[in-house]
């Protein structure tokens, strides 16, 4: 499927002089005036999402808080000489940078949409390319403001054309003591690089994943949230705009220069740790082949996620319990890692975590999830989640969770892993009524189709396609 069709836009200037040539060439009253722009622009595709749509001269166009707030702006810009600004000056900048990210936070109100409309993006870069090597303050609220205008690709290429990349990338070089500037600094690297696979590449280019592995090494974990982040968007290929992105290359980089070592830290630190969530999904991010993953158990990794799963379950911590049980579940990709994961007792924990957590269906099937990877060609593994009990839990959680599909789906995974290699897991899973419970979740549920026909062909089923 190739790329979507280029989305159609006008900006505020182009739709105000439309509707006045309507009126002084035309001969339109205004009101006809603005009908007809709106209708034709409308035929035409045009999408005028952020367009305060009403007649030029109107003083309610001029009244808009985010039009007013960006004119004001935009005239001390302009009066703005490049060097040291006055301390009132610095003072209203600030001030009507702050109260256009007040506006912008305003979910629902389309401010956004109408900011970038009327250059906000290059607007902010502009000023913050002047105040960045002085105010703090104004540092931070240009920094905060352009998080918030950064939400598609028009604004983002606005912002790669107004040298956005290398001006932040600067400002996080500059900083790197300042932990407030960083996290800041970080989330316009998120923003920026989600869904522009030319900014990942501006970013990787500038070196920002060395700059994000010294952070990772000089701060306290935890104290920069939206580095985890940048590194997330960093590795996400998400730009439809392209056909081959480049972001594997990158996880490998970011492992070659010790962000894994720096991330296992994290994790090491235990369910306390604030950031452990965001360090667990980030890992997951860099683990795209066997060597990182090796890597990450060559440094503690197994063995801190196991201890995160403890204590996971010990609190009743559904969210961490399920996003340690995602990661693991991509380390024992690696065979090598498998085996390490269950010599360190890790599925008689997994079976205790099953326990601990039975009346939650989103957490048993992340922990089933990883049973059946532990399971898949390994009739030793196999042997050893029956005898800790798994194939009883997942047989009691199918019964007492038929409506949740993604349950069901992981538990027929999970059981066909348990039986395929195993004759006589089959024959103690079908005598605990396994094949009911699997026929209920192929007739419930359409995803579970396949995975519970395979599971009672390989359970020795007769009419397993039935």
């Amino acid at each position: 499927m190739g790329p979507p069709k280029a989305v159609r836009t006008i900006s505020q200037q182009a739709f105000n002089e439309m509707v006045k040539e309507n009126i002084e060439d035309i001969g339109m009253n205004p009101a006809e005036a603005l009908e007809d722009a709106v209708q034709t622009l409308t035929l035409q595709g045009v999408d005028l999402s952020g367009i305060v749509t009403c007649i030029p001269g109107d003083s309610s166009v001029n009244s808009h808080p985010v039009i007013q707030t960006i004119e004001r702006l935009k005239q001390l810009n302009l009066e703005s000489s490049g060097k040291q600004e006055s301390d009132d000056v610095l003072k209203e900048i600030v001030e009507l940078l702050d109260r256009l990210n007040g506006l912008c936070a305003d979910e629902g109100s389309g401010n956004v949409v109408i900011a970038n409309k009327n250059d906000g993006v290059k607007l902010v870069c502009s000023i913050f390319l002047k105040i960045r090597g002085g105010c703090n303050q104004g540092v931070i609220s240009s920094l905060k403001t352009l998080a918030k205008l950064l939400h598609d690709v028009q604004s983002t290429e606005a912002f790669r054309e107004s040298g956005g990349a290398l001006a932040v990338v600067g400002v996080i070089k500059d900083n790197i003591q300042d932990a407030n500037i960083l996290d800041y600094g970080f989330s316009v690297v998120a923003a920026a690089a989600t869904g522009n696979e030319v900014l990942k590449e501006s970013f990787m280019d500038l070196k920002i994943d060395e700059l994000i592995v010294q952070c990772l090494m000089e701060h306290a974990s935890g104290s920069i949230p939206y580095l985890y982040e940048a590194i997330q968007v960093l590795l996400t290929s998400d730009d439809n705009r392209v056909v081959a992105s480049q972001v594997f290359g990158y996880a490998r980089k970011f492992a070659k220069i010790g962000v894994v070592e720096a991330l296992v830290g994290s994790l090491s630190q235990g369910i306390g740790s604030p950031c452990l969530i965001s360090a667990c999904n980030t890992l997951k991010s860099i683990a795209v082949n066997e060597e990182i993953c090796r890597a990450v158990a060559d440094n503690g990794g197994i063995d801190a996620l196991l201890s995160c799963i403890d204590d996971s379950g010990q609190q009743g911590n559904q969210a961490f319990a399920k996003t340690c049980c995602s990661l693991l579940s991509k380390l024992a990709g690696s065979d090598a890692n498998k085996c390490a994961i269950v010599e360190k007792r890790g599925m008689d924990r997994l079976v205790r975590l099953l326990m601990q957590f039975c009346n939650e269906p989103s957490v048993l099937q992340e922990i089933m999830s990883i049973i059946s990877v532990l399971c898949l060609r390994s009739p030793g593994n196999a042997a050893r989640a029956i005898e800790a009990g798994a194939g009883d839990l997942a047989i009691q959680s199918m019964e007492r969770f038929i409506e949740s599909e993604q349950l069901q789906r992981n538990a027929c995974f999970m059981i066909r892993n348990l039986a395929v290699r195993n004759p006589e897991n089959r024959e103690l899973l079908l005598a605990n009524g396994v094949e009911k419970l699997i026929r209920k979740a192929k007739s419930t549920h359409r995803s579970c189709k396949v995975a519970a026909t395979d599971a009672l062909r390989d359970l020795g089923v007769v009419n397993y396609n039935s």
